[in-house]
């Protein structure tokens, strides 16, 4: 297959052109570099089978392709709301352009979605016909609302013109190529033990998240793309809760760290609880994570200290 990624010099993005070249396919990688880096894709710059192009999503392109994994927009607080208008337009206009694209050259596309379309959920798990519980006016709806209207395009461009479309739903994921600064909870804390800085705790650190790692979330995508069972959306991440403070207390342990856990006050709709159902991923999928959280972390860990000492 010519599969197109966009958003593919990301830290998802990046993974899963990997995985693309590994399986055989032609890859074309698509990125304005905003949160993406060319360094997650350098090595792949010489392979005959992958191509790199500098491009924003919010205007369009015409390219022959059979496959669309859509993954162009920034996923962190710190960097979506640092546009949030952009962020809405990398979204919704993002979303038609792939979409009007894969209607015209009879692609099939893969919307990658969110958690964040749950908001701070009232009920838990969280199954995939939940319809969520977010606040459309506040710091968080830039991407909160932007991924939801994507999905109802999703879906509207598959009943209306019949558009092959696929949608996940991804929880939190780590691993290595995060950015340093990305400001999510993994890079966050390891980033700061291993500088031997506090460790910052937004509330009581008793919320709870759930951690995937990349590798287990790339192999989701990829099956969710080859099957024909379901449309979605279908949750990816790991069933596995932990409290924010469980992680913190595991990460200065895994890292050696002296750092101290301080708290600083909640961000304003930052979700209490987390966790993915992934029924549905086990039975169309026969998908779920296989890396535990303490050996991912080990992963990342030494991933974060090499690129530490090259900065330093």
């Amino acid at each position: 297959m010519r599969c197109l990624v966009t958003g593919g010099a990301g830290f998802i993005g990046s993974f899963l052109c990997e995985r693309l070249i590994a399986d055989g396919h032609e890859v074309i990688c698509l990125d304005n570099f905003f949160t993406g880096r060319r360094a997650n894709v350098e090595h792949l710059l010489d392979h005959r089978h992958f191509e790199l192009v500098r491009h924003d999503v919010t205007e369009p392109i015409l390219l022959e392709v059979d496959r669309i994994f859509n993954f162009a927009c920034p996923a962190s607080p710190v960097h979506y709301q640092y546009n949030p208008v952009k962020t809405v337009k990398t979204s919704v206009m993002g979303i038609i352009h792939m979409l009007g694209l894969a209607k015209r050259v009879r692609a099939r596309l893969l919307q990658a979605s969110t958690s964040e379309v749950y908001g701070d959920p009232q009920v838990h798990p969280q199954t995939e016909d939940y319809w969520g519980h977010v606040n459309p006016i506040g710091p968080r709806a830039c991407y909160d609302e932007g991924k939801r209207v994507a999905e109802t395009l999703c879906f509207d461009y598959h009943r209306q013109n019949a558009v092959d479309v696929r949608v996940v739903r991804i929880f939190n994921t780590y691993g290595p190529r995060m950015l340093l600064d990305d400001g999510r909870v993994v890079s966050n804390f390891v980033v700061q033990a291993l500088k031997g800085e506090d460790i910052t705790l937004y509330g009581d650190g008793q919320q709870t998240r759930s951690f995937c790692y990349i590798d287990d979330l790339v192999d989701g995508i990829v099956r969710m793309m080859n099957q024909i069972e379901t449309h979605g959306p279908v949750n990816l991440g790991n069933p596995d809760e932990f409290t924010i403070r469980e992680l913190a207390e595991l990460v200065i342990e895994l890292t050696g760290s002296r750092s101290r856990l301080v708290q600083r006050p909640l961000p304003k709709d930052d979700p209490v609880r987390r966790q993915p159902d992934i029924s549905r991923a086990r039975a169309a999928l026969g998908w779920e994570p296989k890396v535990a959280l303490r050996e991912g972390l080990l992963r990342s860990i030494s991933w974060f200290d090499s690129r530490l000492r090259e900065t330093s």
